[in-house]
């Protein structure tokens, strides 16, 4: 049997460049085009728009840009910030490799326990990941409100426990990750609940399928919002692509991890 291991890179504790998504970064590069990227890798349009939202949503700086215009017509490019990271993950993946080969030869693969390790890593299936910073923290004696800013300068109000403050060590001024299911995103004209976050961003998509509506709304600075909403929900909403839109959240609804 043959030690092997594939090498993730974390931020914020969130699992931010996997080996699949530096693939999709080097096809990006070499090909300028996010079409023919997810041909080559191989997967699908849909998937890489959603790996790369997600790498720039962690990320402080962005990695993947799209270009409009000039003569072919713009494209998709990885910024300098992108390739130092790429430079960097292949150095890492270079010592990874080199401690895999010493491991091996002084570790009992054939041992259960590495069956138990495995089961450790955990991916959140919630498709909201966004990194942001503490700006105050009122605490009570059950409950503390927690208000983030995020990188487009916006707010957002989370309420977690007293007991999850203290055991993630929350402190004014922090980077953390507001971690949401996209059920819990909606779309409403009214603002009479004093413990809902309004959001103001741009429809980048819509998706629909008999059931559904899947919205992804770009809140700014490459931070990316998705609601999935059933189409009982949003009737009577007027929702096209490229029109500005707010979106609520419960602060309740909002996780908080580092």
């Amino acid at each position: 049997m043959e030690l092997s291991s594939a090498l993730t890179l974390e931020m914020l504790g969130k699992p931010f460049l996997l080996e699949k998504r530096i693939v999709l970064l080097h096809a990006i590069q070499e090909h300028g085009s996010i079409s023919k990227a997810a041909k080559a890798v191989p997967m699908s349009y849909k998937s890489a728009w959603e790996a790369v939202d997600m790498m720039n949503s962690l990320s402080s700086e962005p990695i993947v840009t799209r270009e409009t215009g000039g003569k072919d017509g713009g494209g998709t490019t990885i910024t300098p910030y992108g390739e130092r990271l790429l430079e960097n993950y292949a150095l890492l993946k270079s010592e990874h490799t080199r401690f895999l080969e010493r491991l091996s030869t002084l570790t009992d693969i054939q041992s259960g326990t590495f069956k138990t390790i495995e089961r450790l890593a955990m991916q959140l299936s919630a498709r909201n990941q966004i990194q942001a910073e503490v700006l105050s923290i009122v605490s009570h004696n059950v409950n503390a409100n927690i208000v983030l800013t995020l990188k487009s300068g916006q707010l957002l109000s989370v309420v977690i426990t007293q007991e999850a403050v203290e055991n993630l060590q929350i402190e004014e001024g922090q980077e953390l990750t507001a971690i949401f299911k996209s059920s819990a995103v909606e779309l409403k004209d009214d603002r009479d609940d004093g413990h809902v976050n309004y959001l103001e961003g741009t429809i980048s998509s819509i998706e629909e399928d008999e059931e559904n509506v899947k919205i992804v709304v770009d809140i700014g600075a490459h931070d990316k919002v998705v609601s999935v909403m059933s189409k009982k929900q949003v009737a009577g909403l007027v929702l096209t692509e490229g029109t500005r839109i707010e979106i609520q959240i419960k602060n309740n609804d909002i996780l908080l991890g580092k």
